[in-house]
């Protein structure tokens, strides 16, 4: 990501740049030949420091098309071992199942108090919804609730509480009016 510096006097931008943020240079840190079980894709990654170690979550599709969700752990935050099985994959069985019939994708990582909530995307034949789940050690997941209806992605959760209340970001949407920020604020 590069930044301009504007001139506002004399109204041009000035050739001057300033790196913010340095791509990594044994990018990709991660690819699907890192995996040890058969996917097609390796994307959209999430990594919290967790108890000394990095712990990232990243979506994978299989040959079938159906997303998952794998683990890969790093003492330095660029070097990563994949766990030999996926951290989350679609519920076989519950209501989650019919929810998650089609994948479970875009999964955010959100620190709050002693645990962490995982919010993902539920693809099945009744479109996208949020799912929020819960995990204390990275090696068990428990799901809570499908927090959103269909067609609403990309959801984080305020890692405070606000008024009392937790609150999620959402990504932009029609049927729901803007947050200060532009994005749909939602009360959970």
């Amino acid at each position: 990501m590069i930044l301009a510096e504007i001139n506002t006097q004399k109204g041009f931008v000035m050739n001057t740049r300033k790196d913010i943020i340095t791509r990594c240079a044994d990018n990709p840190i991660l690819t699907k030949e890192d995996i040890p079980y058969p996917v097609a894709t390796v994307h959209n990654a999430g990594v919290v420091k967790y108890q000394g170690q990095y712990i990232m979550l990243f979506r994978s599709h299989l040959y079938n098309g159906r997303s998952i969700i794998g683990r890969a752990d790093s003492t330095d935050g660029f070097s990563f071992i994949v766990s030999p099985e996926p951290f989350l994959i679609p519920a076989k069985e519950g209501v989650f199942a019919e929810y998650e019939a089609f994948g479970v994708e875009d999964l955010r990582i959100n620190p709050v108090g002693d645990e962490f909530l995982l919010t993902y995307s539920a693809y099945s034949c009744h479109g996208v919804c949020i799912a929020l789940a819960r995990t204390l050690d990275f090696k068990t997941v428990e799901r809570i609730a499908l927090i959103t209806q269909a067609d609403l992605r990309n959801v984080v959760i305020f890692p405070e509480k606000i008024k009392g209340g937790m609150y999620v970001l959402t990504g932009p949407i029609r049927k729901f009016p803007p947050g200060p920020s532009g994005f749909p604020i939602l009360p959970i």
